[in-house]
């Protein structure tokens, strides 16, 4: 199967938070926007931001001891620049959900994760392998 990018949509409360958090501090690029929605390249994939009144609510699921926010999204990244989205996030300040860590180490599967979420208390995860053929593996 191809890879292609996704679409991802999903709210917020606010727009102007959301575009210092998804522009500024991500560093996703602005596409098109009006009054209610902004769409974000989040590594070449699509996410719109949509205004809604009501706050987002997360389940959490255990993960190799961790509790993980559910639902939540993100991207597998390079393992530099998960480094650097770390460092851009720790700079602004953002509280981590699950500080940037190994996950399954040693094991099939081994992953660099962090979690954090946005203003509007989205929960994202970005994630990295050493080895991208580890992605799908069993």
């Amino acid at each position: 199967m191809r890879s292609a990018p996704f679409h991802l949509a999903f709210p917020v409360t606010d727009l102007d938070a959301a575009r210092h958090f998804y522009g500024s501090i991500l560093g996703c690029e602005e596409g098109r926007s009006s009054d209610h929605w902004i769409d974000f390249s989040l590594f070449g994939n699509q996410i719109v931001t949509h205004l809604c009144t009501s706050p987002n609510s997360a389940n959490k699921s255990d993960v190799d001891g961790h509790g993980v926010p559910v639902p939540h999204f993100g991207v597998v990244l390079s393992m530099g620049e998960f480094d650097e989205l770390a460092s851009r996030v720790r700079n602004a300040g953002i509280k981590f959900e699950l500080e940037p860590q190994i996950r399954f180490k040693g094991l099939v599967g081994e992953q660099a994760t962090m979690f954090f979420k946005d203003p509007s208390g989205n929960a994202l995860e970005f994630k990295a392998f050493a080895d991208m053929g580890q992605l799908f593996a069993k």
